[in-house]
């Protein structure tokens, strides 16, 4: 592995935790949302983060020269909904409420999504502190050819 392609290591984990933060931030917003444009009761969103496997010498050397190199990291696979059941609330003035009078509620947990939320911080700040360390190696490296 290339010294360079640490950065990049570092910002395809900065991406991912982003979107992981976005997705969190979207759920927490929809927690009490009983219509979406697809006409049914929101559910929970999750993002599927994958490896990207550094890959051996040969392999590099040969993806560099057709200049398709991996360089590893993490990346985004899909973002999936929760199949878990929806929360029914009895509440026989809801516009949405079925003839029992109980609503189906998003499957929402805000305890849970805050914890994702920071959880996505904190590997953000990781993240970032990786990126800054290798930044000043490389600025140090620079200063002893002076």
């Amino acid at each position: 592995m290339s010294f360079l392609s640490s950065f990049d290591i570092s910002a395809s984990g900065m991406t991912a935790e982003r979107q992981r933060l976005d997705i969190a931030a979207e759920n927490i917003s929809n927690a009490e949302t009983t219509r979406t444009a697809s006409g049914g009761t929101y559910r929970r969103k999750m993002v599927v983060l994958q490896e990207v496997p550094a890959t051996s010498f040969r392999t590099k050397f040969n993806n560099l020269l057709n200049r398709t190199a991996s360089k590893g990291g993490v990346k985004v696979t899909e973002i999936v909904e929760d199949q878990r059941d929806l929360n029914p609330v009895y509440n026989p003035d809801h516009p949405d409420a079925n003839e029992e009078g109980y609503v189906m509620m998003p499957n929402v947990d805000l305890v849970k999504e805050t914890i994702d939320g920071m959880s996505a911080t904190r590997a953000y700040e990781a993240n970032i502190t990786a990126f800054n360390a290798m930044k000043l190696m490389a600025q140090k490296a620079l200063d002893i050819g002076k």
